[in-house]
This record gives C-alpha cells, structure tokens and sequence, in this order.
C-alpha cells in the first residue's frame, strides 16, 4: 500500500480511531513527520493535539547506538548503558533535555503541557522502522499513568508491529499496511517532503 501523501494516511488512520472521537483522549504526535497526521487526526477526532518531544541518548562510541531516551521530565536506559560512565548519562541527559525545552519553547510559547495522567493517549507518527524511538517514547509516556495507550500509524515492518503488540503498556496498535519489502518509511508515500519546524509551529498554533 503506498500513500498519496501524508494527509491520506492521516485521513485513514482516522477513520480508524473513530471510536476515539470526543473522548477523554489526547493525540501525541512525534515530530516531525507525525505532526501532519496528529492535526488532521485530532480535527477530525475533535481532540486536543500536543507533540512528544523525546530524543535518545546515543552511545559515546556510536552515537547511532540508542542506550536510552530522554523527555522533559523522564528518562529510560536499556542494558548497554550499564557499560556507560554514569557521569556521560547524566551530561547527555541534561544537553538533550536543554535542547527539548528550547524546542518546546519554540512550538508552544509559554502555554503548559497538558496533563497525560488518566487520559488514554493515541500516539501518532507518519510510520515507523525499527521502533526503539516509538517503544521508548511510549515507556515513558506510561510514566504519565494514562489510562490507555493507543499506537497508530500508517506503516511499519512486520516485525516491528509484533515488538509493538507485545509490549505490555501499549493497549492497541493500529497499521494500515505492514510490507514484507520494507526498506524505509519514505518508501510508500508518493510524497514524503520533510516537515519543517515552521509547519509544526503552524499546525500546533492552528
């Protein structure tokens, strides 16, 4: 299945998540790319929309390597952060996290986040690859104590979706197509221009 674009996706997801309209829910949608979903998905779903704003730590010998993930207020380490100096954590942390609050800064002015707890949070990105990002993100958001979790999203690889599924916090996941041809999530959108910080702005302003 390969999208026009991401409004279509969007459109579709929605559709989907009908059962989720004028709930006690939140859309949290991952920037960039998930931020044009998350604002057509909220509109339709007429919910109100915030962005996770989260960031992994990358490994000091390969920063590629995610050993955990930082957001505003939480922070999650996997097993090879153990191999890591506490003092390179605790630095990194407080960069990433110094980077987070200028970019929320930048999305939302003075305007508080909103409360997650007892809330059930439909997570939205444009598709995903490996997942670590997403699962990460997700344990922390679980932190928040909402009453469901919901992941929608438009593609995934097979094996990332079943990683998904199995993850205890996450309540539902909802795929339109998972391809066993999965190279990247650019791959099956006909249109897949980068999404600026500008248009997130925008799109959260509106």
């Amino acid at each position: 299945m390969v999208f026009k674009d991401r409004m279509e996706a969007a459109n579709l997801l929605a559709e989907k998540l009908k059962t989720y309209k004028d709930k006690n829910a939140v859309i949290l949608a991952i920037p960039r790319g998930g931020v044009p979903l998350g604002y057509v998905i909220a509109k339709e779903l007429n919910l109100p929309l915030e962005v996770v704003l989260s960031k992994k730590i990358g490994h000091p010998m390969h920063k590629e390597f995610a050993i955990g993930a930082v957001t505003l207020k939480t922070q999650i380490l996997s097993d090879a952060a153990s191999q890591v100096s506490k003092s390179y954590v605790a630095e990194e942390t407080e960069k990433i996290r110094a980077l987070l609050k200028k970019r929320y800064q930048e999305y939302y002015g003075e305007k508080s986040p909103l409360v997650l707890k007892d809330k059930i949070l439909i997570i939205v990105d444009d598709g995903i690859a490996t997942g670590n990002t997403m699962m990460s993100t997700i344990e922390m958001l679980y932190k928040e104590q909402p009453e469901k979790i919901v992941v929608a999203i438009p593609v995934s690889p097979k094996s990332t979706l079943q990683k998904l599924k199995n993850l205890s916090f996450i309540d539902e996941v909802i795929c339109l197509s998972a391809p066993s041809n999965f190279q990247s999530v650019g791959q099956f959108y006909k249109n897949f221009d980068q999404v600026n910080d500008t248009e997130v702005k925008f799109l959260l302003n509106k």
